[in-house]
């Protein structure tokens, strides 16, 4: 997922591997291992980010964002 993370130190907003916790026809939840922030900076508890399916901020195992190509 896309997600707002520290990455050596500084906050970036980049691809992060996590695991699906939840999902249902419209919403996937993703929990990561490490420190999440919401786009207000603020720590998500949980580490545990919601998602609808078809948003451009997930992407399936293997799967490459065009702007690496």
């Amino acid at each position: 997922m896309r997600c707002l993370h520290l990455r050596q130190g500084q906050m970036a907003l980049d691809w992060l591997a996590g695991s699906v916790v939840a999902a249902d026809y419209r919403m996937l939840g993703v929990r990561f291992e490490v420190e999440v922030y919401a786009n207000t900076g603020q720590a998500v508890a949980d580490r545990t980010l919601w998602c609808t399916h078809g948003s451009p901020n997930l992407r399936r195992p293997g799967e490459r964002d065009q702007e690496e190509l």
